[in-house]
């Protein structure tokens, strides 16, 4: 009997964050890292770096969450996740742009229930126009960064979502799919728990998010088009803990001195969005549901997307003087500590807003040697707030004093816990902190 992908959480920190015998102020007691994975393996990895304690030490206010992902063996030969957690579902967090991963994943297979509809060739370089659907619309039907062609196509939206995480690219496959078959797709494939039901960087209300426009594929002698159409709401979501955030936020310009209420907004709870990543880039493992309709051709499409650097693509380009490596590759700067550059492959997408900083990666090093499970590939996510002053909307976010940093830290501690097996350690010639005492 085949067993199931693990989620395996820390005593008493599932929920408040904080174990029995924690110190005043609410810092769960981490012990030292151990040499083997245990349960205990996602707390292992926090005591281990000294950059991270300063967050560890006010988890609850940060409303960190973090899960390591292993790849083990499982029963019937199919190798499995397993996750190891510190404060997983605590409260809420609002995910951002690491929804788009999945947006891209319902979109390729949207184009495929087309083809099979239609008999037509729909794929993923198919010209689409964009008909205006509000009052503030044109119509939309080339795109200049496309420097095949400049049109837009979903292959190219994939890529940017990915490469530089563009709004306007996630609003589009959100349009072409609808909330319904996003929500379809996730439940086919087995991810609870979870709610994409608006656009980003774009305000519309509940029912205009639910509306989405006339849709014109367009090929060699031949057009298909998706009609104007609405979708039914969504069940109501089920509540969790921490909704609310912040003392005030910014409305039309106005201060409103009352916390920011996210229960209309997307979320996705951090063990599933790990999940969701593990049934992309790893189809082979048993990631806990039957997973994703994917051809292997689209796969590959994702995979290139996920771990191409924004200085590695050829369409469309960037200048890495402008988007560094690291743009939205929050956990890369760390990893590079450990291993030479040139030996990482991240496969990851982030998400940043309202002070939620997000990451869910899996990390691969190219030259981790032969020897049985050496320098295995490893999933890794995690989510933090950063808001001193507690005010939503005002842009005010201790991004990159705090968020980057600690994400950054916590690759590196991750890395050198699965990969060297003594966590945290002083790199030579390197000038790294000396470990924890």
């Amino acid at each position: 009997m085949r067993r199931a992908a693990a989620v395996v959480l820390l005593p008493a920190l599932a929920c408040a964050g904080v174990a029995a015998n924690g110190p005043a102020g609410g810092a769960p007691a981490l012990p030292e890292p151990m040499t083997a994975p245990s349960p205990d393996l996602a707390h292992e990895i926090l005591a281990s770096h000294p950059g991270l304690r300063p967050v560890v030490d006010r988890a609850a206010e940060h409303r960190l969450q973090v899960v390591v992902g292993l790849v083990e063996e499982g029963d019937g030969g199919r190798p499995v996740l397993v996750q190891h957690g510190f404060r997983l579902g605590a409260e809420y967090f609002y995910p951002a742009s690491t929804v788009k991963l999945l947006a891209a994943v319902a979109a390729l297979e949207r184009l495929a229930e087309l083809r099979r509809e239609t008999g037509l060739p729909i794929d993923l370089d198919t010209p689409l126009v964009f008909h205006p659907l509000f009052d503030d619309e044109e119509r939309e039907e080339t795109d200049p960064s496309n420097l095949a062609g400049g049109r837009i196509t979903v292959r190219h939206a994939v890529r940017k979502i990915f490469l530089v995480s563009d709004n306007r690219a996630f609003n589009r496959l959100y349009e072409l799919v609808g909330q319904d078959r996003l929500a379809g797709s996730l439940a086919r494939a087995g991810i609870s728990g979870t709610r994409i039901v608006h656009r980003l960087d774009e305000a519309r209300s509940e029912a205009d998010n639910r509306r989405y426009p006339r849709i014109d594929f367009v090929g060699d002698g031949w057009r298909h088009t998706l009609p104007e159409r609405e979708s039914p709401p969504l069940p109501p979501a089920p509540p969790v803990p921490g909704l609310r955030a912040g003392r005030a936020h910014v409305a039309g310009g106005e201060l409103v001195r009352e916390p920011f209420d996210f229960a209309p907004k997307n979320r996705f709870p951090l063990a599933a969005l790990q999940r969701g990543l593990c049934r992309v880039v790893r189809p082979d493992v048993d990631c806990g549901g039957p997973g994703f309709a994917l051809s292997a051709a689209d796969r590959a499409v994702l995979l290139e997307a996920m771990r191409q650097l924004p200085r590695e693509s050829a369409n469309p380009v960037y200048d890495p003087a402008e988007v560094p490596d690291a743009h939205v590759k929050f956990v890369l700067p760390g990893l590079r500590r450990v291993v030479p550059a040139d030996r990482l492959e991240v496969y990851d997408k982030t998400g940043q807003a309202y002070g939620f900083t997000t990451e869910n990666a899996y990390v691969v090093d190219r030259g981790g040697g032969d020897e049985p499970g050496a320098h295995r590939p490893f999933f890794l996510a995690a989510t933090l707030y950063t808001n001193a002053d507690g005010v939503l909307n005002d842009d005010r976010y201790e991004y990159a004093e705090i968020a980057f940093p600690f994400l950054a830290d916590l690759g590196e501690a991750a890395a050198r816990r699965l990969w060297d097996g003594a966590g945290y350690s002083r790199a030579e010639g390197g000038g790294v902190p000396d470990p924890l005492r």
